[in-house]
């Protein structure tokens, strides 16, 4: 493994039970003899062919890689002067008492190595695991060895320190080692040899994987720590740990609840990629509907209203700056339609709450603001459903929501494209979209996790520079990042809610849908870069102008982009 984790040997630490005995008996006859098998020594020259042939066979089916155990007490070599066909090269006392031991043990041997090519025809023909479909079906061994990852790890790991070499039937030198834990270098290669392997179906080495994986997770650590655990959380709730048992009863039902959506709002106003992304949509908003009397902003997923607070703020503050423009009144539209995943009871119910705060704010301030909700399918809408009046200057926000809405990898229907084409035909002056730069939508799941934990890695990083490692309002933000990532790696099909794409993606699909990229001017630019100015004693983070964008990022790494069309 690239890692330097050698996971297929770690079984004789953690103890992975009868089927991982047969697959070390399978394996000592695989490597011919050579690591001391005693049951095979008396076999005649036909016979040991015959079992040959059986083993390259299964060897063919799984193509399980071999190994060469040598053994300190005895070593067996083949010997054509031999009348027996081999001989003891060392003699040991022992040794005449492990040959006949052996002797007795040879049948029983035979019938597990039956048993065990039974198992892997049985494996293959059953395809208990799908790489494309993502299915989290497993074997009664991988739920065995879930459950012993799930428990408290050995109180004393084994030291590798002047160890005695093992005996074949027990343990391996690697799986000593395996006791402790990465270092945090490693750590991210292993999770992601861990994510092939789980791909491959290899349930073996993936488990082992995951137990040294275990050891060096930590969700109050450092940066690296608390990425190997929120990624370990995601690769057990894809292999259907029992740890993840509700989630697959309700795949993002958690995605959905109202602590989810407070823990998102504190992530947007934490983090300056969110908050600033945000931001650039509320000025483009501003400037497209500039000297207008009556604006009408319309959202799709207004979660805990903090980007419309901002926006009644700017409202206000231009107002204040220019007393001879009267402030516009502004209208604010939530869609709440019952079709999309995410419309859950308790985000409709919260709407309401939301809809009081506003008023409130704007009252306070002196605005005339109304706020409404719009229960109708995506087919349904029209201007007439929405509430658009003459003389209105129609704004479209897409805040983190697209990523949400199935698309034809999902339902031929189309959700998101469908979406897109009935707000083009509503002529907005402007369409606001913010996005994780990330491609979680149609790339396959090793893919996917390699993405991730490039991603989650910066912004963990980021917020490494931002808030104490003990602060309540991060862990809750990680925790809300744990379950958006279990969902994005661990989900397939329907199943799956986070469905971000990069902003090259993105550009394609508007303009399919008839849309055009508005350039960001100087009413945009310029307050967002004095904005971000505010961020320089925390180096790190990246403003980045592109050509119909602005990218928000960590050491080089673009995590949100802000665009806008018309």
């Amino acid at each position: 493994m690239a890692s330097g984790y050698p996971g297929r040997d770690l079984r004789g630490s953690f103890g992975f039970g009868t089927g991982s005995s047969l697959y070390a008996s399978y394996q000592q006859v695989a490597d011919g003899g050579g690591g001391g098998g005693g049951g095979m020594l008396k076999r005649s020259v036909s016979e040991l062919e015959r079992q040959q042939q059986q083993m390259q066979q299964a060897l063919l089916l799984r193509s399980v890689k071999q190994r060469t155990n040598r053994s300190p007490v005895q070593e067996v070599s083949l010997s054509s002067s031999s009348t027996s066909g081999f001989y003891f090269r060392n003699t040991y006392p022992q040794a005449e008492a492990s040959f006949v031991e052996s002797e007795r043990k040879s049948t029983s041997m035979r019938n597990q190595l039956q048993e065990l090519e039974r198992r892997l025809l049985l494996d293959d023909e059953d395809d208990a695991v799908s790489v494309t479909a993502g299915s989290a079906a497993t074997t009664s061994e991988w739920s065995d060895v879930m459950d012993q990852l799930l428990s408290p790890p050995p109180a004393a790991p084994v030291s590798t320190h002047n160890a005695p070499s093992p005996s074949p039937s027990t343990s391996s030198s690697a799986s000593s080692s395996a006791s402790c834990s990465p270092s945090l270098s490693t750590s991210r290669q292993l999770l992601l040899d861990t994510a092939t392997a789980i791909a491959d179906g290899n349930f073996e080495t993936a488990a082992s994987n995951l137990a040294v994986l275990k050891r060096a997770a930590n969700v109050r650590g450092d940066p690296d720590q608390r990425l190997t655990a929120m990624m370990l959380s995601a690769l057990l709730n894809r292999t259907g740990s029992p740890s993840s048992a509700a989630a697959a009863a309700h795949p993002f039902a958690e995605l959905c609840s109202l602590e989810h959506q407070t823990a998102t709002q504190m992530m947007y106003d934490i983090s300056p990629c969110f908050k600033l992304g945000l931001m650039a949509a509320n000025l483009a908003i501003l400037d497209a509907t500039r000297d207008q009397p009556k604006i009408h902003v319309v959202d799709f997923d207004i979660g805990q209203g903090g980007q419309y607070a901002a926006l009644i703020h700017a409202v206000a503050e231009r107002s204040r700056q220019i007393p001879s423009l009267l402030p516009p009144s502004l209208k604010i539209t939530a869609v709440s339609d019952p079709t999309l995943s995410f419309a859950s009871p308790a985000a409709t119910n919260n709407l309401k709450l939301i809809g009081d705060k506003i008023a409130k704010l704007s009252s306070r301030l002196g605005l005339n603001v109304r706020f409404g909700v719009v229960h109708k399918r995506t087919s349904e809408l029209d201007a007439t459903a929405l509430g658009c009046e003459q003389g209105e200057a129609l704004a479209v926000n897409f805040s983190f929501v697209l990523s949400k809405i199935a698309d034809e990898s999902v339902s031929p229907a189309n959700p998101r494209d469908e979406l897109l084409r009935r707000v083009k035909s509503l002529g907005p002056k402007v369409v606001t979209v913010v996005e994780q730069e990330v491609n979680f939508n149609t790339a396959p799941f090793p893919a996917r996790f390699t993405d991730a934990c490039s991603y989650y890695g910066s912004l963990l990083d980021s917020l490494d520079a931002l808030a104490g490692r003990d602060s309540a309002d991060r862990a809750r933000v990680e925790a809300c990042l744990g379950r958006k990532v279990a969902n994005a790696v661990a989900r397939e099909g329907p199943d799956r809610l986070e469905r971000p794409e990069v902003f090259g993606k993105w550009r394609a699909r508007m303009g399919m849908a008839g849309l055009k990229p508005v350039e960001f001017g100087p009413a945009v630019v310029e307050p967002v870069r004095s904005r971000f100015g505010s961020f320089r004693s925390v180096p790190g983070f990246t403003f980045k102008e592109e050509a119909g964008g602005l990218g928000f990022g960590w050491m080089g790494r673009v995590l949100t982009v802000a665009s806008a069309w018309r």
